[in-house]
C-alpha cells in the first residue's frame, strides 16, 4: 500500500513542480514586461495605471498594442476594440482546455481563465494530455507567470527614465524565442511538425496580405482544421 503524504507536503511539491515547469515562461515574461513598463512610462502612463494593466488586463500583446495606441493619441474606443480582437484567440485556447476542466468548480474555472495566457496554455495542454490534473501545480504555473509579469513591469517603470533606446536590448525577440521553445516541446510526431510549419506559413502569408490582427486567429483555425484532416487520414490507414 502506498503511503499517503500529508496535504501540506503534496501542496509544496505541487508548487515546486509548477514553478519548475513555468521557469522558461517566467524568464520570457519578465523581459517582455520590462519592455512594456519602459514603453508605458515613456508614453506618459502613470506607474499605478501601468501596474494595474499588468494585474487586471494581463495580456502581453494587448498591453503593448494599447500603449502604442495611447502614445499615438488613439481614442478609447479604438484601444478597446483593437485589444478585444487581439484577445479573441483566447476563445480557442479555453475551448481546447474545457474538456479537461469539467469537474472544476466555477470559482476555480474563473481564476484559471483569468490567468490563462498563450504560454501557460501550452504548458497546461501538455500536462492535461499526459493525465496530470493537479490543481496546485496548475495554479502554481499561472500565479508564478503573472507574478513575473507584474514584477517585470515594475522594474521597467523603475528604470524607464534611464533607457533611451529599448531596441538595442533586443527585448522584442524574447517573446518569439519563448514561443519557438514552447512549440518545439509540443512536436511529438510528423503531423505536429507539418501543422506547425503550415500554420506558421499561413500566419506569415496572411500578415503580408494585410489581414492585420485577425492573422493569428484565422491561421490557427485553418491549421487546426488541416491537422484534424491529416490526423484522421493517417490514423485511418490500415496497418501494414
Amino acid at each position: 500500500m502506498t503511503p499517503t503524504l500529508p496535504q501540506n507536503t503534496e501542496n509544496r511539491r505541487g508548487w515546486l513542480s509548477g514553478l519548475e515547469q513555468a521557469l522558461p515562461v517566467l524568464l520570457g515574461y519578465a523581459s517582455i514586461a520590462f519592455a512594456f513598463g519602459i514603453l508605458a512610462q515613456k508614453a506618459g502612463i502613470s506607474a499605478l495605471n501601468t501596474i494595474s494593466m499588468s494585474v487586471l488586463v494581463y495580456a502581453g500583446s494587448a498591453q503593448l498594442i494599447a500603449v502604442g495606441l495611447f502614445a499615438a493619441g488613439a481614442s478609447a474606443a479604438s484601444v478597446i476594440l483593437t485589444t478585444f480582437v487581439v484577445n479573441l484567440r483566447h476563445l480557442l485556447l479555453s475551448a481546447a482546455l474545457a474538456p479537461h476542466l469539467k469537474r472544476w468548480r466555477k470559482v476555480e474555472l474563473a481564476v484559471f481563465a483569468y490567468e490563462l495566457t498563450d504560454e501557460t496554455f501550452v504548458l497546461h495542454s501538455t500536462r492535461f494530455a499526459a493525465g496530470r490534473f493537479d490543481k496546485t501545480e496548475t495554479f502554481a504555473i499561472n500565479v508564478s507567470a503573472q507574478l513575473s509579469w507584474v514584477l517585470g513591469t515594475g522594474l521597467g517603470i523603475a528604470v524607464g527614465h534611464a533607457v533611451t533606446d529599448i531596441q538595442r536590448f533586443a527585448l522584442d525577440y524574447a517573446l518569439p524565442a519563448m514561443f519557438i521553445a514552447l512549440l518545439v516541446m509540443q512536436l511529438k510526431n510528423r503531423v505536429h511538425i507539418i501543422v506547425g510549419a503550415l500554420t506558421g506559413a499561413l500566419a506569415t502569408g496572411l500578415s503580408l496580405a494585410g489581414l492585420g490582427q485577425w492573422t493569428v486567429i484565422v491561421a490557427t483555425i485553418l491549421g487546426a482544421s488541416i491537422g484534424v484532416l491529416l490526423e484522421s487520414k493517417w490514423t485511418s490507414r490500415p496497418s501494414s
